[in-house]
């Protein structure tokens, strides 16, 4: 029964989140919001709605390994493995902008996120400084989007161009999306915590492994596509908003509704988010290319660390 409850609640975390992505993306491109905006936060912080649901609902419960996991883990996941296999399935070209500004911004996160799990400060007042950080981060988001290259524009609105279905379709998306969100975390949660259990594995474990990547598959079905589709702002920049997001938003709203104990989560996790995050920018700069021979070095850390969390079961 547990694993009929995780299967379905990714099943509908999925379809949740793509729904909400395509109406709300939509949406805003017909009512004239910049498409270069709409990539860099809409599409981005929508794919990181099934981590938001799952980490707040797991908070409300006094999971906070889990909720904790999952923010971490996604990010190590995003990074190591979605942009692994992009590169892998195509070399991915980064804009300089992403390189100079969103990499860096998203290694900073990473490092208070370390922080705040180490010392265990995921209160209701980190939680409101979090997400205070995330309109910021929004705001600036719009100032340098004004700023952008109609090319840079026209990229951006050839990938997210607003379906000819009417705005009913767009509204039933993003009420049917947020509607298989909430089922979906609940049954996501409910099936993962009860299979650590049955499995004798720590919900720290499943939270780092298990629900993050699960709550990252809308994240490696946008980057995949995107790379395929030779839109590599959309591959990369998703992954980076995500991460972003999943730090100010995810965890700071987790805080905020319930504090977290994090002490399940290890100093060998946390090392490899700052060492994966950190990796991430010498590779970027190398012609501004992530080749498929990086690629595949992301994805054997990755495999790495899976190898470490099994021998520490």
């Amino acid at each position: 029964m547990p694993l009929v409850l995780v299967i379905a609640g990714l099943i509908a975390l999925y379809i949740g989140a793509e729904g909400l992505v395509r109406g709300s993306s939509s949406i805003a491109l017909r009512l004239g919001v910049s498409s270069l905006l709409v990539g860099l936060t809409i599409v981005a912080f929508g794919t990181s709605a099934p981590e938001l649901c799952v980490s707040v609902l797991a908070g409300l419960k006094q999971k906070g390994a889990v909720a904790t996991g999952n923010v971490i883990g996604s990010n190590i996941f995003n990074i190591a493995v979605i942009l692994g296999i992009s590169a892998l399935l195509r070399p991915v070209r980064i804009h300089q902008n992403l390189v100079r500004r969103d990499i860096p911004i998203m290694f900073g996160v990473a490092l208070i996120a370390v922080l705040l799990v180490y010392f265990g400060w995921l209160g209701r007042i980190s939680g409101i400084a979090l997400c205070t950080a995330l309109i910021i981060y929004v705001i600036i988001c719009i100032r340098w989007a004004r700023r952008e290259s109609p090319r840079n524009q026209d990229a951006f609105r050839a990938a997210l161009e607003p379906s000819l279905r009417g705005w009913s379709i767009d509204a039933i998306r993003i009420g049917g999306g947020l509607l298989l969100l909430g089922f979906g975390s609940q049954w996501f949660v409910s099936g993962s915590v009860s299979l650590a259990r049955s499995l004798g594995v720590s919900e720290a474990v499943i939270g780092l492994t298990l629900v993050a990547a699960g709550t990252s598959l809308p994240e490696l079905a946008t980057s995949l596509v995107a790379a395929w589709k030779h839109q590599p702002d959309i591959a990369v920049g998703n992954v980076v908003g995500s991460n972003i997001f999943n730090v100010l938003g995810v965890l700071g709203a987790a805080s905020l509704v319930s504090p977290l104990n994090a002490s399940a989560i290890t100093i060998p996790d946390l090392i490899t988010l700052v060492v994966i995050s950190l990796v991430l920018l010498p590779f970027a700069f190398t012609g501004f290319v992530l080749s498929r021979r990086e690629g595949g070095v992301l994805i054997g850390m990755y495999l790495v660390y899976l190898c470490w969390l099994w021998l520490h079961l």
